[in-house]
């Protein structure tokens, strides 16, 4: 507890340059661009029109507003992939600056997950146009968004964490994580429905912390259903137990980045 209260302390002191690592993800992400942020939002709309011409009608899934039922498992997946594959370079990227000076090193890690989730807010505009066009109403229930927003972006914050340190000592983490990307896409019922799996896999889906931050999400959002406590419970302890021991990993291993990058 008391490594987090001196972390907190020093995002504090040091928000000044957070925010300009934020804003400088910000500009380089859409720099020379001519729609710049416009593509936050055309962007998940064109690939959930390509999609849904695909697997609703090639693949005939027969899913309740299946435009946004693919929309928002994209959005989250898309998120955790961007801020997670950008975190794990964060360490590498800054290292000009960690020789230099001396600087709270997650600070690197924490402003590329930051500077995504700010990306994936805009894109949530996408989401709620296609709500809107398709006649699907907002239910009280949206008012938990905050909080799987929450437990998603500190499960993100805890696997950049780890990855940022993978990666300095082993490079190949970049390759590895790549497959891993792919294959976890598909073994994540984003695009299709859970009952597709065979049983066995089925059952092991409570063991797929984004399955569950997606089904959460999909609940308040597009069905207007209340989460269960378990269910509750069970996103909170992916989000924890994954920044606890990034935090912990990340401790551990700082100091010896300087003689690695």
């Amino acid at each position: 507890m008391m490594y987090f209260y001196d972390s907190i302390k020093k995002i504090v002191n040091y928000k000044w340059l957070l925010q300009e690592l934020i804003i400088r993800d910000l500009k380089l992400k859409y720099r020379r661009s001519v729609l710049g942020y416009l593509w936050s939002i055309l962007n998940p709309l064109m690939m959930m029109t390509i999609m849904t011409i695909v697997f609703s009608n090639m693949f005939r899934f027969d899913i309740l507003h299946y435009p946004v039922y693919l929309l928002a498992g994209q959005l989250i997946f898309s998120f955790f992939a961007e801020s997670t594959s950008m975190a794990m370079s964060s360490i590498i990227g800054g290292a000009a600056l960690i020789k230099k000076v001396y600087l709270p090193k997650y600070i690197f890690p924490l402003s590329r997950v930051l500077s995504c989730f700010i990306t994936m807010l805009c894109s949530l505009l996408a989401l709620f146009i296609v709500m809107i066009v398709t006649g699907i109403s907002f239910s009280k229930t949206i008012i938990l968004l905050p909080v799987v927003l929450a437990y998603i972006l500190i499960f993100c914050l805890g696997m950049g964490l780890i990855l940022s340190v993978l990666i300095v000592f082993f490079r190949d983490t970049q390759h590895f994580y790549g497959v891993f990307l792919t294959g976890f896409n598909y073994l994540t019922p984003i695009f299709y429905p859970a009952n597709l799996l065979p049983d066995w896999l089925r059952n092991l889906l409570f063991c797929n912390p984004l399955y569950n931050f997606i089904n959460f999400f999909r609940k308040i959002v597009i069905y207007g259903q209340w989460p269960t406590l378990e269910e509750h419970m069970l996103c909170f302890g992916f989000a924890l137990f994954t920044l606890i021991l990034g935090a912990y990993i990340f401790k551990q291993k700082q100091n010896e980045f300087i003689l690695y990058i």
